[in-house]
């Protein structure tokens, strides 16, 4: 006869709490932001903060009307959807290649371009660029977004090919297909989760990046982290405008987030299972 495991009656509300210390926890800097993005200048640097206000669209207005967001977020979309998309078409066979062959020697050359930071990369990016007379166009940056999102994606992915059964792979080589024609209906397919969860992750990375569109972007190619940081000036800083461009900003990666997120989870999980 099996015993019943007794729960101690503490325990559900010691979870409760620390999930609630923790909800507080990451989610009070969005809820400063957002209600910031509602305030005046003067309403955000009041001490103590005012707990009610009269809010206003003032910053919102300000944003879209004097600083040209829909521009910035039109080449937001565009250098982190085609850095993940070009991050994608090299980054999946370099992962299934790593992972089938046992390339550990290219696998940590990769993860070191990850590991390495952005701005060593920089300035070699900057000095060929502008010898190709690149800067200041949207795919310098893409080109620049893709030590970002490649390698996040082959190391995200290695994991998942490395789980698939070799004897699948030597079935469809038996039945007549060669190594692409399996990779491309056989792999891939079964591997979804992880595709969707490096794509999101990789756009996301690329969307918030702000060291190379800081470098390598103009005034017509500007991205928003750049734009965002056009709100600090000499003598101030305009924080309802850069609140609310911040909030711009980070909604869709949240709504892309929360939409995704049992992909995301199931993505991340699914590849640490072997067999």
């Amino acid at each position: 006869m099996s015993r019943r495991r007794r729960t101690h009656p503490l325990n559900p509300l010691l979870h409760f709490a620390a999930l609630g210390v923790a909800f507080v926890f990451f989610m009070f800097p969005f809820a400063w932001m957002l209600l910031s993005s509602f305030k005046t200048q003067a309403q955000i640097m009041s001490m103590p903060p005012q707990g009610l206000f009269k809010g206003s669209l003032k910053n919102y207005v300000e944003v879209f009307q004097g600083q040209e967001f829909g521009w910035f977020i039109i080449n937001s979309f565009i250098v982190a959807a085609s850095a993940t998309l070009a991050g994608l078409l090299l980054g999946l066979p370099a992962a299934y290649s790593i992972a089938r062959y046992k390339q550990a020697g290219i696998g940590f050359a990769i993860l070191v371009a990850r590991i390495v930071p952005g701005i060593t990369f920089l300035i070699p990016w900057f000095i060929l660029f502008t010898r190709l007379h690149m800067v200041d166009t949207l795919p310098a940056l893409v080109l620049a977004h893709m030590l970002v999102t490649m390698p996040f994606i082959v190391w995200v992915m290695v994991p998942f090919f490395e789980a698939i059964p070799g004897d699948l792979i030597e079935a469809a080589r038996v039945d007549g297909c060669t190594e692409q024609y399996a990779f491309a209906r056989i792999v891939l397919p079964i591997s979804g989760p992880g595709i969707i969860t490096g794509s999101i992750l990789a756009f996301v990375f690329s969307w918030n990046n702000f060291m190379f569109a800081v470098i390598l972007t103009g005034a017509h190619t500007k991205t928003l982290p750049v734009a965002i940081f056009n709100f600090i000036s000499y003598s101030e800083i305009n924080w309802g405008s850069m609140m609310a461009a911040a909030v711009i900003i980070t909604l869709p990666v949240l709504v892309l987030t929360l939409v995704a997120q049992k992909y995301i989870v199931r993505g991340l999980t699914a590849g640490a299972v072997k067999g």
